[in-house]
């Protein structure tokens, strides 16, 4: 079986974390990814500190595993819900959108393990050196917001430059790329696209009907014009958008245009004003099944692809 030193660090089974997706991964898909060995994480997105907190207690009421949460630091809400995570005893912080060292302190102190999401090397040489416990490198492939640089160059790099331990995100979902990313340097993945498909996902039917029809050219980058690029599935709203971020629209405007469009696809399924958030992998996840099942799926096709290295050495 599988092992790795952040299994150890963090008392989990399987070195896979599912992605916090906003108002996607929510307390009872956290719960279902720790149950199955991995470490599930709550999304806090946009989201006000209360539901925050109320998805924290769900998860809790659903399992003993440790849970993470994972905050996007440009909310608006990201003060309280730093002071949360520590108040509800939250055994993983990851975070996104920005620099978390004002908040560090106060989470190591509270003896929660802290892991940003790095998308290069200067950013994980800071976090390193501000004490963080562990580092995702997550490539462009992803789904959400996204940086320059792919999952294949980006973390061999964010590896070289620092001792912690490193998972790796992108366009992972299956064996093949948990291997690749364990041979590239990284001891665990991050999996968000293909928990979609988590039978324990809430996302609306036809959000999740989409990702399993989905092709090879199914996702498309906006937002660029505005520093803040987002992959999606390439659907009327994302080709909108893109007509309008390239057709001279003022950026106030723009703005207003994406506002609260992911949460109408993921409550709503709706295709016209809906940003449904996904990765390129979108197109490998072929059906529904429970969240177990898929960190299971996932680890047992690892592992003979990573015992069978040697054959390519004489």
């Amino acid at each position: 079986m599988i092992k790795s030193e952040i299994c150890e660090m963090l008392g989990i089974q399987y070195p896979v974390f599912q992605g916090g997706m906003a108002w996607i991964a929510d307390g009872k898909l956290a719960a279902a990814v720790s149950n199955g060995g991995g470490l599930g994480i709550i999304a806090a997105g946009n989201a006000p500190g209360e539901y925050v907190r109320e998805q924290v207690r769900i998860a809790r009421s659903l399992t003993s595993k440790p849970i993470g949460v994972n905050i996007m630091l440009m909310s608006p809400f990201a003060d309280d819900i730093a002071q949360i995570v520590t108040e509800e005893k939250v055994e993983v912080v990851t975070t996104g959108a920005g620099n978390p060292s004002k908040y560090m302190k106060d989470w190591k102190e509270a003896g929660i393990k802290v892991i940003p999401v790095v998308a290069s090397v200067a950013l994980a040489k800071l976090m390193t050196r501000l004490g963080a416990s562990a580092l995702i490198a997550e490539g462009g492939e992803s789904g959400g917001h996204v940086g320059e640089l792919t999952t294949m160059v980006l973390v061999p790099q964010i590896c070289d430059a620092t001792t912690l331990p490193v998972i790796a995100a992108g366009g992972i979902a299956d064996g093949r790329g948990f291997a690749a990313a364990l041979m590239l340097g990284a001891c665990g993945v991050q999996m968000g696209t293909r928990f979609l498909s988590a039978a324990e996902c809430t996302i609306h039917p036809a959000y999740k009907e989409k990702i399993l029809k989905a092709t090879d050219l199914c996702t498309m980058v906006t937002g660029k014009r505005l520093g803040h690029p987002v992959r999606s599935l390439r659907t009327k709203f994302a080709r909108d958008y893109a007509k309008a971020e390239y057709g001279g629209m003022p950026d106030e405007e723009l703005e207003a245009l994406g506002t609260g469009a992911l949460r109408m696809a993921v409550k709503e399924g709706d295709n016209d004003k809906g940003c449904f958030l996904a990765g390129q992998i979108a197109a490998m996840v072929k059906k529904e099944q429970p969240a177990a099942e898929i960190i299971k799926e996932v680890v047992e096709e690892a592992e003979p692809i990573l015992l069978g290295a040697a054959k390519w050495v004489n």
